[in-house]
């Protein structure tokens, strides 16, 4: 059992001060499981929204609602959105008897009608899988194969992880893409998320995957638009300097679970990750979501010229940027990308990450730093 004590901290802290809070993130990422931390399931100011049971009580959703008192949590928001103007009126009651904690995965359906009927009322917390932080001093390897959604990564064995990743992403193509409005039959979809797979660390172009699929591509990009809004993926988008340089204008794609992108890829082990084409890409994808989790920075972006000069990450932070390159390798040295950034961008710092157990200095504001300093947020990496 991993604790999340800074996720519910977090919780915690904002039903004090929000009349509404929103806990979001993708399916099976343990939302429930936090929300039980506050009040039990068979509760009866607790609602699950794919139990019939609990349809059957909000038929009627100001009378279920209006007499309960204390914390009410509805789960599986998004698959009644019709409740969001009955959340306003009762946030808005003087006496306010109770407080709700909404859980929901982060669709599109869920964000529009929250922002529309709750503005001013809600406040929103993104939850993910396991991150470093809250898996502490154990090795990072079986995180970053597995992934850190919690019933993969806790799995008996690597070939039950691996089963377990494979019926969430068909359950998820089969059942909740459908309910998007999603219309692209269930193989030709699973097609396309093996296509972003391979695509992952590179600069998007929506051409290639719409010809293969047969599909405009405008289809294309709102798929992933779904996507991203869904948190399967992260779409990192370029950062563009007041420069005499053209700059790359695409974004980056990453699966935000490398656990899901190393099932499409059919990598069931470390050994075989190791052996995968993508193995380099799918390391610098894990360790820039890892520190964003750990940062949780102001803005992030990538950089890019198209003559060559690049960097992973770029950090806004309390008005101050930093870069990161994410380095797979023994002893990583400066190189004329590192130079070029550190000068064209103004960075505070650059950190360069890697999978060694020294931090050294490779110039006056750029050092190599073991990948174990990334759970520690800005002052790990900038220290």
């Amino acid at each position: 059992m991993v604790k999340r004590k800074a996720l519910i901290g977090t919780i915690k802290a904002s039903l004090k001060r929000s009349r509404i809070v929103a806990l979001i993130g993708p399916r099976q990422c343990g939302k429930t499981t936090a929300a039980r931390e506050f009040l039990g399931t068979d509760s009866p100011n607790y609602f699950d929204l794919e139990d019939p049971v609990s349809l059957a009580r909000l038929e009627q959703p100001m009378t279920g609602l209006q007499d309960l008192k204390g914390l009410v949590v509805i789960d599986e928001i998004q698959r009644k959105p019709e409740l969001f103007p009955t959340l306003r009126v009762l946030a808005d009651r003087k006496a306010l008897p109770c407080r709700f904690l909404i859980l929901g995965s982060a669709s599109p359906a869920l964000i529009k009608h929250s922002s529309e009927s709750l503005a001013g009322r809600i406040e929103t917390i993104e939850m993910t899988g396991f991150s470093l932080g809250e898996l502490g001093s154990k090795p990072p390897q079986r995180h970053w194969l597995r992934g850190g959604f919690p019933l993969s990564y806790l799995a008996r064995s690597e070939s039950d992880s691996f089963a377990w990743r494979r019926n969430f992403i068909r359950t998820f193509i089969e059942r909740d893409l459908p309910l998007l409005g999603i219309t692209l039959p269930s193989t030709a979809m699973l097609r396309f998320w093996t296509m972003l797979a391979h695509y992952h660390g590179q600069i998007w172009n929506a051409a290639e995957p719409a010809r293969s699929l047969g599909i405009s591509e405008s289809s294309v990009r709102r798929y992933l638009d779904m996507l991203t809004d869904m948190y399967i993926i992260r779409q990192l988008q370029p950062f563009h300097a007041n420069l005499k340089k053209r700059q790359v204008k695409a974004p980056k794609i990453y699966f935000r679970d490398t656990g899901l992108m190393h099932q499409l890829l059919g990598a069931r082990t470390i050994n075989e990750l190791a052996g995968n084409p993508k193995c380099g890409a799918s390391w610098e994808g894990y360790t820039i979501e890892e520190i964003i989790k750990a940062v949780e920075p102001d803005e992030a972006y990538y950089w890019a010229t198209h003559a060559g000069a690049e960097l992973d990450l770029l950090i806004v932070k309390d008005g101050a940027y930093f870069g990161v390159e994410c380095k797979r390798s023994d002893a990583p040295a400066m190189t004329p990308s590192i130079r070029i950034a550190l000068e064209d961008l103004k960075l505070e710092q650059i950190a360069v990450v890697y999978p060694g157990t020294k931090r050294y200095s490779l110039s006056k504001n750029v050092h190599a730093v073991p990948f174990e300093a990334v759970a520690a947020g800005l002052q790990g990496l900038f220290a």
